[in-house]
């Protein structure tokens, strides 16, 4: 015991000694739970009996008595002849795909009760379940047995999906086919012999807007290991089924729109039809649970056994009659916690940003210039305030100081073109103009000993013309120009190297590539020296499974993963987005994957490499600075501080601190190991050991400023009377058919039946008789991507939404934060636009390996601490552990995270499952039956299906792109530029016939959630901004739901989905006044929402063809730039 307390005095007394900026943590309870491997503690049941399921997996016993199957992630067995089914596993564990052994003793299944995906059996005498595989990052889709009992071969990986064989007992196995890459194989089968494994298989994951064939069947030869393959069906052949009596295949197939089962003869080859139609199989998306649910022939070879229509069935070989195998099963679900916070907006006058950019800190530390609001700033540190150096009203960004601190450089943006602009931060001098041609200037750097600044340049015309967040097609070039003003000198193209910058020694321009890493050149351009390449860790977030090009937009990534991306297995490590060198000269700061770190640059003749997967492990002396993450990172003057900033939060590492505090840190674990070898049984108790394992270790924290810039919230004044409309309030079914609504500044004063209420002298009177007023429309899925780095003034998307009714959105991945400011400017009223809610980038679209729940709460602050995001995008961020983390932290943070659905079921069902209160994009596979439904209903997960770039066939847009004359509607090209709406109507790639969409069989679906009591939300996913927005409200309402329904969806269910309903969503009393004036009735034809006269968004009244403000203030909008008009009155033929 006496070596004990000494231990404690020492630990105690090196932590006073070393640790003045101790940052320890306490666990907490719900990180101590957080050690199992599915951490999540069920919350909720729902429980309910069923006869019906959606895509049960079957086998038949060897004996022909019994089938399993799976149902709702939990395994099931009953008679043969059907009846009540019993539950052979249970549990919030998601379990699926059982196949019986050979002797009928056992099964396999794939379960993720370890944390993730893995081949586990269970003895169905002793119900001991044992786990065969230990994988951690990739998933399993489907094992089968080989006839022999000895063996498995399941279906493993993140996108090609391989065949991998494992022994019974366990093993790391061996994967069976390897190449090509593209190759994907999935739900293997054995011939009855044993010799021919057969397979799905296809090229690529999966494409959308799919041309058949997608799959045919492949054979593997198990001696020689020769491919196969043996079908060359139009509608493809997937999912093969062998007889036991080695005679018969089956397999389905897609006939015109709709699935049907094959049969054939194995000894002659020729096939017929067993079954038309049966459930749609799943061959346009990743197919997670099989192209089709696993289907078995009888022991006898004479009978099919499947399930389709929620029902499962037995198929006669001879004659093709189907008989019913009726099954009851009561369900008993397991789910997380409910997450259904409440976000209130409030009326005050003013706002503090969200958001700072491009903070850098003055030579001697002593201040720091940044933008808010696209203006710029200097303020004194720690506790200055911040004072604007320029009354300009046009974009200011990316300042960068002089040499001694007296002035900054920065550049800006207007529409024609910027400019590079420097003033004295000392006084209120004017600022002075540096460049003469306008252009777009970025990453303005200041020399150390020259008056050089060096800066990237493009064309003014290229950015004016960007309608994204880059300008395509664009040289743009490196050059310099002197700190006075003057001619600019070339230096070289830019050739993807980013952000000049300089050392101390000046003689050469260090940039960052992400090829090339680290990299320098001369002033003319020349001798390029490659210093330092640099990797970070290995990641399974959503680029991994969906390639870079996931969910952008407008010429960047494209809004959905191609074909060629499907492919790729990403198993690289993340590369640096930025490589700064330091003053000295003597080290590199790197930004990967929203962290920051340094690492000596070492120089031994040749480039070297370096990984910081473990920068405390790295080859050179190495360090991790961040801890929840970090944006524009940048060296001080002396090389001896690092800063970033985070949100409107500014940051300062001193890196000589930070390495006492880890020297200190190892030479207490050196000196607790001592102990440990010197202490006796006695001395260390029970109570010792268990406060050492839930110990974390102590972190050394950089200083935190909070930045605080405040801005006037555009509230406007007085009182206006719309009078005599018919309002479709959103209270229940209420429609009042001739009513008045009163606002007073931004909110709703009174309302009721017109006539009725108590209206002020000097009240506005708008006549609406005979319009129907509803809410503003709430776009949950509304991606809108402005330009990125310098800012420009107008944004066009945000007009346009704004024009077509949509008054509220929620973008959920905005891929960088540049949207916080932007948001921000909207609610200024620097901006036109709705009302701009977003997830900010999504978690796993910006790469992180959950570690633990205490990481994952680390990075959920980000957006709840410093982005005030409100919500977050749970973007596949790993297996199935690191997702139930990232729940749990965001139930402890008061975060409403949603989803991406990413074309697989399964997944679905297992957020479902765990607690996730929201969900994008639709569920790829239909039908959907009750035991879905009233699931994710009774759980208010909240769905919004994205249905014009539908899950499992054609995309909705082509549905309107082919029947709509969209370039003729003189509103789209009014509010939109000429080359979004050119490259989206005149020329577009796909058409379907009518039976070939599913957008209506999704809609289907949506019409019973909300029938069921469910939550539903309309995202038109940046397809079409404005217009898209309709069409997607119109996809959902087409599969039966009726007009009232669907305006719900479009208003005070989104809202409710975004937990903003307390504010929006409603026409009631104290409500925000945002209102549609349609001419036309919506509840008589849906089509009627695109009839808009007004939109009044926080009680300002737009006309909605124009946005020109009717009321307080009667005003023109301003001039769109992004108009183009055909060129007229110019030489040229004449027609």
């Amino acid at each position: 015991m006496q070596n004990s307390i000494l231990k404690k005095l020492l630990i105690c007394a090196l932590l006073f000694l070393f640790f003045p900026l101790l940052a320890q943590e306490t666990a907490k309870d719900s990180t101590k739970k957080a050690t199992k491997e599915l951490p999540l503690e069920p919350e909720r049941t729902i429980e309910f009996a069923t006869d019906r399921g959606t895509w049960i997996s079957l086998d038949v016993s060897p004996d022909g008595q019994t089938i399993a199957f799976d149902l709702m992630g939990d395994i099931y067995t009953m008679p043969i002849t059907g009846g009540k089914a019993k539950a052979l596993t249970n549990g919030l564990q998601y379990d699926v795909h059982p196949r019986y052994s050979p002797d009928g003793k056992s099964l396999v299944f794939i379960s993720d009760k370890s944390g993730s995906d893995n081949i586990w059996t269970i003895d169905l005498a002793s119900k001991k379940e044992t786990q065969v595989t230990e994988e951690k990052k990739h998933n399993f889709f489907s094992a089968e047995w080989t006839p022999d009992g000895e063996y498995l071969v399941g279906a493993k990986g993140r996108r090609n999906i391989k065949p991998h064989i494992y022994h019974k007992d366990g093993g790391s196995g061996s994967q069976l086919v390897d190449k090509p890459k593209e190759i994907k194989l999935i739900d293997p089968a054995f011939s009855a012999d044993g010799k021919l494994l057969y397979f799905s298989q296809r090229k690529s994951s999966w494409n959308y807007n799919a041309q058949l064939p997608q799959y045919q069947i492949g054979a593997y030869d198990m001696e020689d290991g020769d491919m196969a393959v043996v079908t060359s069906r139009y509608g493809s052949a997937f999912t093969p089924t062998l007889s036991n009596d080695g005679n018969w295949l089956v397999y389905g197939t897609r006939f015109e729109a709709e699935t049907g089962l094959v049969l054939r003869n194995l000894k002659t080859g020729k096939e017929r039809w067993l079954a038309y139609p049966v459930q749609r199989d799943e061959q346009e998306s990743i197919a997670p649970l099989g192209v089709l649910p696993a289907m078995s022939f009888t022991p006898d070879s004479k009978s099919v056994i499947a399930s389709y229509g929620g029902k499962i069935y037995s198929i006669s070989v001879d004659d093709n009659v189907a008989r019913e195998i009726p099954f009851q099963v009561d369900v008993k679900l397991e789910l997380g916690p409910q997450l259904k916070f409440k976000y209130p907006i409030e009326d005050t006058t003013e706002a503090l940003v969200t958001q700072i950019r491009d903070a850098k800190p003055s030579p001697d530390g002593s201040r720091l210039a940044f933008t808010a609001l696209n203006r710029l700033y200097v303020m004194a540190l720690p506790n200055g305030t911040p004072k604007r150096l320029t009354t300009n009203d046009f974009t200011e960004a990316q300042p960068s100081w002089s040499p001694d601190g007296t002035s900054v450089v920065f550049t800006t943006w207007k529409q024609g073109g910027g400019h590079l602009y420097k003033i004295n931060v000392d006084g209120r001098p004017k600022p002075v103009r540096l460049t003469k041609e306008p252009g777009i200037y970025t990453h303005p750097a200041w020399s150390y000993k020259s008056n050089r600044i060096v800066f990237h340049r493009g064309t003014a015309q290229s950015y004016d013309d960007a309608i994204g967040p880059f300008a395509q097609g664009s040289q743009v070039d490196l050059a310099w120009v002197s700190s006075n003003g003057g001619e600019i000198q070339f230096i070289d193209k830019s050739k993807g190297r980013q952000i000049p910058h300089f050392t101390k020694i000046d003689d050469r321009i260090y940039l960052s590539q992400n090829e090339k890493g680290l990299l320098s050149i001369r002033w003319d351009g020349s001798d390029e020296k490659e210093h330092l390449k640099l990797t970070g860790i290995e990641t399974f977030g959503s680029q991994d499974i969906f390639g870079k090009d996931h969910d952008g937009a407008y010429g960047i990534p494209s809004a959905l993963p191609t074909a060629e991306d499907g492919w790729r297995e990403n198993k690289k490590a993340s590369k640096p987005t930025e490589i700064h060198i330091s003053p000295d000269g003597k080290t590199a700061l790197a930004l990967i994957n929203n962290d920051l770190y340094t690492v000596t640059i070492p120089r031994y003749g040749k480039t070297p490499s370096v990984s910081l997967a473990k920068a405390d492990k790295a080859a050179f002396p190495a360090m991790k600075l961040t801890v929840m993450g970090g944006e524009f990172p940048v060296w001080s003057h002396d090389s001896k501080k690092v800063h970033w900033s985070l949100g409107a939060s500014h940051f300062r590492y001193d890196l000589l601190a930070g390495k006492k505090f880890q020297d200190s840190l190892d030479l207490i674990k050196k000196e607790k190991e001592k102990m440990k070898g010197k202490e006796t049984e006695t001395d260390s108790t029970e109570v010792d050991k268990k406060e050492d394992k839930d110990k974390k270790d102590p972190k050394f924290l950089a200083e935190e400023f909070k930045i605080k810039v405040r801005y006037g919230k555009d509230i406007p004044q007085g009182m206006v009377l719309l009078r005599g409309g018919r309002l479709i309030t959103m209270k229940g079914d209420e429609v009042i058919e001739n009513g008045d609504i009163l606002l007073e500044n931004n909110r709703i004063k009174a309302i009721g039946a017109s006539g009725s209420l108590t209206v002020p002298e000097n009240t506005v009177i708008i006549d609406v008789s005979g319009k129907t007023l509803t809410p503003g429309f709430v776009d949950t899925h509304a991606h809108m991507w402005p330009n990125w780095g310098v800012h420009k003034n107008q944004i066009w998307m945000y007009s346009a939404n704004l024009a077509y009714g949509v008054t509220t959105t929620r973008d959920p991945q905005t891929a960088t934060t540049d949207v916080l400011t932007y948001a921000d400017m909207v609610e200024a009223g620097m901006l036109h636009g709705p009302r701009v809610y977003s997830t900010g980038p999504g978690v796993g679209f910006w790469k992180y390996q959950i570690e633990s729940l205490d990481h994952a709460k680390e990075v959920l602050k980000q957006y709840s601490e410093y982005y005030n995001t409100k919500s977050i995008k749970m973007y596949l961020v790993g297996n199935r552990q690191q997702r139930q983390w990232v729940i749990m932290a965001a139930k402890e943070l008061e975060l409403m995270p949603t989803t991406e659905g990413g074309l697989d079921f399964k997944l679905n069902m297992t957020q479902l499952l765990d607690g996730y209160p929201g969900h994008e994009h639709s569920l790829p596979i239909y039908p959907i039956y009750n035991d879905v439904v009233k699931t994710i209903a009774d759980s208010k997960m909240a769905v919004t299906p994205t249905l014009l770039v539908s899950y499992g066939g054609p995309w909705a847009e082509n549905y309107y792109y082919s029947r709509e004359k969209v370039w003729d509607d003189a509103k789209l090209q009014y509010f939109t530029p000429y080359e979004e709406l050119a490259q989206k109507s005149r020329r577009r790639p796909g058409w379907f016939m009518d039976e070939e969409h599913v957008f209506k069989k999704h809609a289907e679906f949506m019409k019973d959630l909300v029938g069921a009591g469910g939550l539903a939300g309309v995202g038109s996913h940046g397809q079409l901004q404005g217009l898209g927005f309709h069409w997607e409200l119109w996809s959902v309402s087409s599969g039966g739901m009726n007009n009232h329904d669907a305006l719900k969806v479009a208003t005070t269910l989104g809202a409710e989905a975004l937990g903003l309903d307390g504010d929006l969503g409603s026409l009631r009393v104290g409500m925000l006044a945002d209102i549609l004036v349609m001419d036309e009735n919506p509840l008589n034809d849906i089509r009627n929402t695109n009839t808009l006269t007004h939109v009044v968004k926080n009680g300002r009244v737009y006309k909605a063809d124009t946005l020109d403000e009717v009321w307080p203030t009667e005003k023109k909008a301003e001039v769109f730039h992004w108009q183009t008009k055909k060129p007229e009155g110019l030489p040229g033929m004449k027609n």
